[in-house]
């Protein structure tokens, strides 16, 4: 087997609701069969929204870039670059920039997604 490399740049961006994605490995990119990472970028002010869950499995996010915070199941928390978070399967999470640079994180799913394994809540949202 010859060895799998992706380059963010080659990669098809999604202009999704509060961020930018692009799918950096899954079935289709590198051929994962049991796992799938993206990168995305939210700008300052923007939340990844709706919130969501992962019903099939677990989400660990790295920030590369930028500050914020984060909401799982209703509580708050800060993150910045370095930030490593994990939202457990089933647990309903957002993710919002408060900071004045663009947010760049990477996330990795166990095992393997894609945007039809989301759950999603319209009627969440961070606490005022």
């Amino acid at each position: 087997m010859s060895v799998r490399i992706n380059h963010e740049d080659d990669v098809e961006e999604l202009n999704l609701p509060g961020r930018r994605l692009r799918w950096l490995v899954n079935s289709d990119l590198l051929s994962s069969q049991y796992m799938s990472i993206c990168m995305i970028r939210v700008a300052p002010g923007e939340k990844v929204r709706p919130a969501h869950s992962h019903p099939k499995g677990e989400e660990a996010i790295h920030i590369i870039a930028g500050s914020g915070r984060v909401m799982v199941n209703g509580e708050v928390s800060p993150v910045q670059a370095g930030s490593t978070i994990l939202f457990p399967q089933g647990e309903v999470h957002m993710l919002q920039n408060t900071g004045q640079e663009e947010m760049k994180v990477i996330c990795f799913f166990a095992p393997g997604t894609d945007l039809d394994n989301y759950k999603f809540y319209e009627g969440v949202d961070f606490p005022d």
